[in-house]
């Protein structure tokens, strides 16, 4: 098991309810185990044909723009992920943490440079970027 293993730490880290994708483009291993795990999951892209593809599978999906979000489709939101977001997204998915108030988790790739504010967590050996406003 891989990056699901970044489902598993949300299980164990976020109350049961509204989880947010964002960016989710064409890699649903999470959001799925999400769903298996009773999280009701809304995948986020700017990409129509990635919002397709996990709709065809049975994950809420929706377009957005991050750097201009429609703050009502993330309202009561428990949480936010990104699996491998490109660096210029990472700022606006912070934002939207900050702006409702709830954790965002973020799977960088290795080479990344970790994104100010959040603090390094090793879950069985994946390393999760996690930033609460809450807990500033």
């Amino acid at each position: 098991m891989g990056i699901e293993r970044l489902a598993d730490f949300i299980a164990e880290t976020v109350e049961r309810g509204k989880i947010v994708e964002t960016g989710i483009g064409f890699q649903l291993k999470v959001a799925l185990r999400l769903k298996e795990l009773g999280y009701e999951v809304l995948a986020v892209d700017w990409n129509e044909r990635a919002v397709e593809n996990a709709r065809k599978v049975g994950i809420n999906a929706v377009k957005d723009d991050l750097f201009r979000p429609k703050l009502e489709l993330y309202r009561g939101a428990k949480a936010i992920y990104s699996i491998r977001p490109t660096p210029e997204i990472i700022a606006p998915i912070l934002r939207l943490g900050e702006d409702l108030k709830v954790p965002v988790c973020i799977l960088s790739l290795s080479g990344d440079p970790r994104a100010r504010g959040t603090r390094l967590v090793n879950f069985r050996g994946l390393a999760i970027y996690v930033y609460n406003p809450k807990g500033k």
